[in-house]
Parts: structure tokens; sequence; C-alpha cells
């Protein structure tokens, strides 16, 4: 297993079906997936380590409008951005955490900054992008972050008091846009990112599980590294992330065994739906789903890349 590495990434999970997905968008997520592949395995390929891997390929994926992170962020209530974030190092366990945060180009940036340079975990709204001012973080005005599908979907709810779960032209349709990604690197460490616009039409500054430690992201290199993707309140009451590496650790699964209970036992009987990925110091990679799709890809050295959306 000397210098073997991997990855894995997702870009969100929901109803996504071949018949909602045009032959263009299909192609359009699929190469939008593989350049953030290219990313990470460019940078692992060349001895970057694991935590400098997941960020990049998020932030590849933040800077693609496709996705409900970055720049592809869904309008608010009051039709504004507020972004969520998290990053966790597993040979440390090392974490950094922002929610709520405005006009920042890369939130994930962002979080890797706070586990950087601060001696907190999670910052905040406008702490957190005074934070990111002091660190020299590039922020973006508002028009940066519009995209005309993002504020159709608002403009269908923003007078009701619905929020929506990123989804597609049809209401009735749900796509869960959360990125991700989780990486081994050459040394034997492995880490996670985890990045999100959040709900259309959320209100009251709510927060999902993208950056909470433990419920949407965690890494730890005796176990594994985990970065989810679903209907946040679910995740966060099911402590997902960590829950996966406690059946690890404590009941000795494979990640693939502890991962499938836990999002198609688990999480089903709460009523949570999304979908996951996840890696182990081994190399050993999975991204296991209870929706009709999820954006996913992935790469182990020396064998081909995986790109994939539906269920099979």
């Amino acid at each position: 297993m000397e210098n073997t590495f991997a990855l894995a990434l997702h870009g969100g999970a929901g109803t996504i079906t071949r018949e909602l997905l045009t032959p263009e968008l299909d192609s359009a997520y699929r190469a939008a997936l593989q350049d953030a592949l290219n990313v990470g395995h460019r940078l692992l390929n060349n001895g970057g380590t694991a935590l400098e891997a997941v960020e990049a390929v998020v932030v590849s994926l933040e800077d693609h409008p496709l996705f409900n992170a970055g720049k592809g962020s869904v309008f608010n209530k009051r039709g504004r951005h507020e972004m969520d974030a998290s990053i966790m190092c597993g040979k440390t366990l090392a974490a950094g955490a922002v929610a709520g945060v405005r006009n920042v180009r890369n939130p994930v940036q962002l979080a890797g900054q706070v586990l950087r340079h601060s001696d907190h975990v999670f910052l905040c709204m406008q702490g957190a992008e005074e934070f990111a001012r002091k660190q020299g973080l590039a922020f973006e005005p508002d028009e940066y972050f519009y995209t005309k599908q993002r504020y159709e979907q608002w403009q269908q709810l923003r007078d009701s008091d619905v929020y929506m779960l990123d989804h597609t032209e049809d209401l009735k349709d749900k796509k869960f846009g959360t990125v991700g990604a989780v990486a081994l690197d050459k040394a034997g460490n492995i880490a996670a990112a985890t990045s999100t616009g959040g709900m259309t039409n959320k209100n009251f500054n709510r927060i999902g599980d993208t950056p909470v430690i433990g419920a949407g992201t965690y890494a730890n290199n005796k176990t594994c590294a985990i970065s989810c993707t679903g209907h946040g309140e679910f995740f966060i009451r099911a402590v997902v992330a960590y829950d996966i590496s406690c059946l690890v650790e404590y009941k000795g699964l494979s990640l693939t065994q502890a991962a499938d209970i836990v999002v198609h036992d688990k999480l089903v009987r709460l009523g949570g739906e999304g979908g996951l990925i996840g890696i182990s110091a081994t190399g050993e990679i999975t991204m296991p789903f209870n929706s009709e799709g999820m954006y996913r890809a992935s790469w182990v050295s020396g064998k081909a890349p995986v790109v994939a959306i539906y269920k099979d």
C-alpha cells in the first residue's frame, strides 16, 4: 500500500434521474466532477497532503455554478447567500468550520484558515467574515453568486414560508446541494471537507449539517474520513459522520459496512434522505446514498477514475 493515494468527491444527492437531466446537463455535471477529480489527483500525485487535496477539490466545485456551494449557492429568504463549510485533518483531528458567511468567494478556504490560524473550530456570520478579511481571503459582490436557475427557484418560494432543498425545475424533485471531498495521501493520512449554500428560501439563519464536525464532516486516521450530503437536520440528529467512525472503531466493521448501516438503515428510519462519501487509511472508498442519485466521483492511484450520477 506504500505511496497509494486516493480521493472521492460528491456534488450533492437527491432526485437525480436520467429523465430529469438533459444530455447536455449530464455532460456538464460529469465534466465538472472530472475537473475537480483531476485537481485532487494531480495534487496527491505530486506529494500533496490529504488536507490540501480536499480543500482544493472543494474550491473547484465551489467555483462551478452547477453546484450549490460558493458561486452556485441558493438564495435565502431575504434573497441573499449564506454559506457553510468545514474541513478536518485525520492525522491531528484538527478542524475548521464556518456558518452563515456572505460574499466569501470560497468558504472552504475560510474553514481551512480557521483550522490553521485560529484557536477555534467554528466561526459564524460577521465574525467569520472579519476573520476572512484578516486572513486576506477573496470576497465577491452579490452579483458573483447570482445564477439564473437559483434565482428562479427562489422566486417560486419567496412569498411563502416554504423552504426548499436545492431542486430541479419541478418542485417535487429534491436535490440536496452540498459538495465535498475525502482523500488519502501518500503518507497515509486522510482528510475531509464539505461546503454548501444551504436551502432555498431558508429563514432565521438556518444552519445544516455541513459545518457541524461529526455530523456532516469527520476525519480520523484510525477510522475514516466522511463528507455528507442530504437533509441536514436528519444528519445532525443522527451524528452521521462520527457514527460511521464509531462503528468502524468500536465494532470493527469495514467502512462500507458501517456507512451502509447508517445511510440505508439508521437514516431511513429517521426519515432522512441523502448520501455520503468515505475513505479509510487503507484506501477503501464508499459512496452510498438512499436517494435517486448522487453526483459522485473517485480515483484510486493506479486505477481508472470513476464518475457517476445515477443509481445504476
